[in-house]
């Protein structure tokens, strides 16, 4: 597959690097390595699919230019729209077309998160009663210096977003009904630490932060028949899954722990991944829609002005 890289900033580098050889041309409009500046530019009939690192601003059209002139898309996450009718457009625009419109969340190739999902499927758990997740770095100071980032909701939709996207992969289905529990500028103009959950089925509580000096990631999910623990991403390592088994009426339940310590495969993983599904022409947009309608309620719940 001949692929495209738009924007060559972090993310963009990367996915350059994953993709090898499969990249055809880089497209940027301000770095000096890019072989174009805007997208029109770049020959229609040299690729087959663009790999967007862009900013959220120019998403929407650009995402339009490329599906309706039938190129599959990786776009970086979050894809968000001011409309949800125009995610439902694109939607459309897609599947008309028969092209793969895709939305990057790479954590879902964590090892540890494939695992997670494996044993919800299973049953193991039986009713799973409560989800809480943690996910936080550092990174409050680079935000606070970007010329782009430190706005609106902040941390809300950046980290936010990879939590609720996770959620929707571990119980294939959407938990509406989401509240934030409490917002804070601690150190930038945007929101750098914020708590939200749902009391729904499961009971879902969510913590996003910029101000964890040591990145880090934590789930806990109780149930039925059991609890399942993630602590730590693999990029971060180590990284642990503990599942234990209930024992009744009470006692020590029986442990079953993994540790890894490895390099970080999801990029490679979410690009063959995505390689795949172009051949099916299928994507996930409907994960978009929802992921955008509930940030979009709880960032108008925000005082977001400065």
């Amino acid at each position: 597959m001949r692929v495209i890289v738009v924007g060559l900033g972090v993310q963009g580098n990367k996915r350059q690097a994953v993709a090898g050889k499969d990249v055809v041309a880089t497209v940027d409009p301000v770095h000096p390595q890019a072989q174009f500046k805007s997208i029109e530019e770049v020959p229609l009939e040299s690729y087959d699919a663009a790999l967007l690192c862009i900013p959220d601003e120019p998403k929407m059209a650009i995402l339009e230019y490329l599906l309706s002139n039938k190129k599959h898309l990786l776009v970086e996450k979050p894809l968000f729209a001011n409309r949800q009718e125009d995610l439902v457009r694109l939607q459309k625009l897609a599947q008309q077309n028969r092209v793969t419109c895709y939305t990057a969340y790479n954590h879902r190739f964590e090892p540890h998160f494939i695992r997670m999902k494996e044993l919800i499927d299973s049953g193991r758990l039986g009713k799973i009663y409560s989800i809480r997740m943690y996910y936080g770095n550092g990174t409050a100071r680079l935000v606070r210096d970007s010329a782009w980032r430190d706005q609106g909701a902040g941390v809300l939709p950046d980290l936010g977003s990879h939590l609720l996207d996770t959620l929707n992969f571990w119980l294939s289905k959407p938990i509406e009904g989401f509240k934030i529990f409490s917002a804070n500028r601690f150190e930038n103009r945007a929101f750098d630490q914020v708590s939200f959950g749902a009391n729904a089925d499961p009971i879902v509580q969510l913590e996003v932060s910029l101000l964890s000096w040591r990145n880090h990631f934590y789930a806990d999910i109780y149930a039925e028949k059991g609890t399942a623990h993630i602590q730590s991403l693999c990029k971060w390592g180590p990284s642990t899954f503990t599942f234990r088994d209930r024992k009744l009426p009470s006692g020590r339940p029986d442990e079953e722990s993994v540790t890894l310590v490895q390099l970080d495969s999801t990029w490679e993983l979410e690009y063959e991944h995505f390689k795949k599904i172009c051949l099916e022409g299928s994507g996930n947009i409907e994960n978009d829609i929802w992921i955008n309608r509930t940030l979009g309620n709880l960032s108008s719940s925000l005082n977001t002005s400065l």
